[in-house]
């Protein structure tokens, strides 16, 4: 069952044109990953569905219900929860500070005190440091911060962007272990990734945005056996592409 349908969804910066008519669908509980070069419009796309930018035609649907150009923090509350590139974390304020504030909409106090002790759970480092400011931690570990903010209010699908951006390698393979550990939870999951790579590894299905439109979709394991998407996307050869859990 779709949780998310986008149907031919328009975005204009002035007079640029950033998404023609982009249509996808994604299943409760499924990993999906949007990959492609910078400027795309990958980023555009998660911002439209999160209302962060207005759309100009189109639409996004949630779990049946028409959310298209709704304000940000009512389509947080159906259940859809934006981690944007560059996460952006509260850098004066403790890690545990920038926890709560993405349960500001929970007025529970026993369940945000669930809420972070799962966090916690998921992202043990954040347990070590949950008196430290967010500035003074790694790029690692502010990333992880970032997803577990976004876990805070609940959501049913988590829009990620960019979570390896900047990171070393064995980093980014404890970002996409803790992404996949979520995903198990329960949670669906949208990624935009430039690392074609490991987002083809983790994800089951598989859009490919080229300039505003999308070119090609199909199962994750059809696009790493794809000439083209390797060649322009994965940039080495079949046997080079293995499996990041191998």
């Amino acid at each position: 069952m779709a949780i998310l349908e986008i149907d031919k969804l328009v975005v204009h910066y002035g007079k640029i044109n950033a998404l023609k008519g982009v249509s996808l669908s994604i299943n409760a509980g499924d990993i999906v990953t949007i990959i492609g070069a910078n400027g795309a419009g990958k980023t555009t796309l998660l911002q439209a569905i999160s209302g962060v930018i207005k759309c100009t035609s189109g639409s996004v649907k949630f779990n049946g219900k028409n959310i298209t150009n709704e304000r940000s923090d009512k389509i947080l509350q159906h259940g859809v929860a934006h981690v944007p590139e560059g996460r952006r974390v509260f850098s004066e304020l403790t890690v545990e500070e920038n926890l709560l504030c993405g349960a500001y909409l929970n007025n529970d106090k026993a369940e945000k005190k669930r809420l972070i002790d799962e966090q916690y759970e998921i992202f043990p480092r954040l347990a070590e440091r949950k008196k430290q400011e967010a500035g003074s931690l790694s790029g690692g570990e502010q990333q992880m911060l970032a997803i577990a903010r976004g876990m805070m209010s609940k959501p049913a699908i988590v829009l990620l962007d960019e979570p390896s951006l900047g990171l070393a390698p064995i980093l980014v393979e404890r970002i996409f272990d803790m992404i996949a550990e979520i995903n198990k939870m329960g949670k669906t999951i949208l990624l935009v990734e430039q690392n074609a790579n490991i987002a083809l590894h983790v994800a089951s299905y598989g859009y490919i945005l080229e300039t505003g439109k999308i070119t090609v979709e199909n199962t994750t394991e059809v696009l790493r056996s794809d000439d083209t998407v390797k060649k322009a996307y994965l940039g080495m050869s079949a046997p080079e592409c293995e499996d990041i859990n191998e």
